[in-house]
């Protein structure tokens, strides 16, 4: 009788404990080149903070001026910062103060990061992600259903412009397509011309475009569209 009242009362202890021991985090003693760390932030992997963090544009986004990253470095809150790129095409971070943003893609950044801290923080876990785009913007004008100003997050053509607009209203002259452009480092500018049936009957796949961040698309109407020989 006494055998049995002494395995009862084990295995309700065991039964007691196993939850609590299942239930409490990993010491940080134990993760290897961790310096400090908490309770709360030791149960979360770098796998998981790079997926929590993980980017509301593409992977071949380009980031710009003025665009605002959300930089994280896993278990360190002190280089963690929100950050907008200066017309400069930088920010600041700790430690290693100033890092060129503009050109890069997130992914390329976080990388540039990480190499740089290495001399300072041990094995750093680096996730960027891009909570606002202001750099990468296009304008698209005239004979389109939504004229407007348009933030694009991934490497967008001419006809996905004008998709992005709404399309054509009937009236536009849709093989007469202008595109203005800056020129390099923002000198000057450009004008180009596309032609809607030369992209989609004649092959003319040179003439879609890979839009730029400023670029304007201005769609002309039949009636301001002027041929030669035509009287004006």
């Amino acid at each position: 009788m006494r055998l049995l009242y002494a395995i009862v009362v084990g295995l309700s202890a065991g039964l007691a404990i196993a939850p609590a021991f299942a239930q409490s985090p990993v010491s940080s003693s134990t993760l290897p080149g961790v310096h400090t760390a908490d309770a709360s932030s030791s149960a979360i992997s770098p796998a998981q903070v790079i997926e929590k963090f993980s980017n509301i544009v593409t992977d071949a986004y380009t980031i710009g001026a003025e665009d605002v990253l959300e930089i994280t470095v896993w278990r360190n809150q002190d280089l963690s910062k929100t950050v907008q790129v200066r017309p400069d095409g930088r920010f600041s971070l700790p430690v290693i103060r100033d890092v060129v943003a503009v050109g890069k893609t997130p992914s390329q950044l976080a990388d540039e990061i990480t190499r740089r801290l290495k001399e300072y923080v041990q094995n750093p876990v680096v996730a960027i992600s891009v909570r606002e785009v202001n750099s990468y913007s296009i304008f698209v004008l005239g004979e389109v259903v939504k004229p407007g100003k348009y933030p694009l997050k991934s490497r967008t053509t001419l006809l996905q412009g004008i998709t992005i607009a709404g399309g054509f209203t009937p009236v536009a002259a849709r093989n007469q397509v202008v595109i203005f452009r800056f020129g390099e480092n923002g000198s000057g500018m450009q004008t180009l011309t596309s032609s809607y049936d030369d992209i989609v009957l004649r092959g003319g796949i040179a003439g879609n475009l890979e839009l730029r961040a400023g670029d304007t698309v201005v769609v002309p109407s039949e009636a301001m569209v002027v041929f030669p020989g035509q009287p004006q």
